[in-house]
């Protein structure tokens, strides 16, 4: 398995630097996670509810970019919530969906969000005109907010890996 690599100090004081951080963190203990498991691991369910290793790395993914491009930003996006399967309340993972691929995806989005945060004060709020046209949140909002996502999904994969090889997390 990827080795992981430390949670950000403590020494951290400025606000940005440590949701930014954080984020970076978790983004990279998803990926090592992911790491070792075979195709069958990644695209398969252990759970009731459904849901893949591998699909919850597509939603990670659309999740960051529908709140920063098409949330913060305002860009207008192609296929906002191409992560949820229109025949089920599930994630949806294609064929041509890997681990590379997403993992790819992760990074890009990630330089994207650090490249605006590093632009733009934790107090700015939204614009409108993308996901939302009224009460649009602040930049720090989002950045929360995404930090949750990333966490409470690591953590429900921490259970998953630990049902599949037995691997624990902290």
């Amino acid at each position: 398995m990827t080795e992981l690599r430390d949670e950000p100090p403590r020494s951290l004081e400025d606000p940005r630097d440590i949701l930014l951080q954080q984020l970076s963190y978790y983004r990279a203990t998803l990926l090592a996670k992911l790491d070792g498991l075979s195709h069958d691991q990644l695209t398969g369910s252990i759970l009731p509810s459904g849901w893949s290793p591998l699909g919850l790395l597509k939603h990670l993914v659309f999740v960051e970019r529908r709140w920063m491009q098409w949330g913060f930003e305002a860009e207008q996006v192609a296929d906002p919530w191409g992560d949820h399967d229109p025949d089920s309340e599930g994630w949806l993972v294609a064929p041509e969906d890997s681990v590379a691929e997403l993992a790819a995806r992760v990074a890009e989005i990630a330089g994207r969000t650090e490249a605006v945060a590093s632009q733009s004060d934790l107090t700015e709020r939204a614009r409108l005109g993308g996901r939302f046209s009224s009460e649009p949140p602040t930049l720090g909002w989002i950045l929360a907010h995404l930090l949750q996502e990333y966490a409470r999904h690591v953590g429900h994969l921490d259970v998953v890996r630990e049902l599949i090889d037995g691997q624990i997390g902290e």
